[in-house]
């Protein structure tokens, strides 16, 4: 197995992208953090909705700071994704124990944090003068870049459902 996937959700505020993370985690295996406060309860019949079937699947830690993520971590490396970061999620080569994480969806990762960790601070390229990409989607497309890097590690790359015939698959 290569390294783990640690998703981190600072201040997660809507229901349906938090269970749509959570899904994404399920299906690749990475661990889901969540850092309090949220603005949703996760008894959240929309929470459970997104997430499917797929909770009895999840590796999923709460916290109640982002002091106690790093202490409970170790103090991890970690990678922030924001609008605001300095380079591409691209230019990054993940460690085999990546920690990625993003802020709620109205203020992103607080910029005290970002200030802190420069040197870590990502961002996904978008047009000028919009706001974001959704939250959900955004995770999506880190742990897709991570797991490319590690060419998609323990995950199934191929079906056998359809076969390749000439001119048609």
């Amino acid at each position: 197995m290569s390294g783990k996937i640690n998703i981190v959700l600072h201040n997660p505020e809507i229901p349906q992208n938090t269970g749509n993370i959570a899904r994404t985690c399920a299906v690749t295996g990475a661990s889901l953090h969540i850092i309090k406060p949220m603005g949703f309860a996760i008894d959240d019949k929309k929470l459970k909705h997104a997430g499917l079937d797929y909770w009895y699947q999840l590796d999923i830690t709460y916290y109640d700071s982002i002091e106690e993520f790093y202490e409970k971590n170790g103090y991890p490396t970690v990678y922030y994704f924001s609008t605001k970061a300095p380079k591409r999620y691209t230019d990054v080569d993940y460690p085999e124990n990546a920690y990625i994480c993003f802020g709620a969806e109205s203020r992103g990762i607080p910029e005290d944090i970002l200030e802190k960790n420069l040197s870590t601070c990502v961002r996904l390229p978008m047009r000028e003068n919009l706001r974001s990409l959704n939250l959900s989607n955004a995770v999506a497309i880190a742990v897709y870049e991570v797991l490319r890097q590690r060419d998609f590690a323990d995950l199934q790359c191929e079906s056998d459902r359809f076969t390749q015939k000439e001119g048609v698959i």
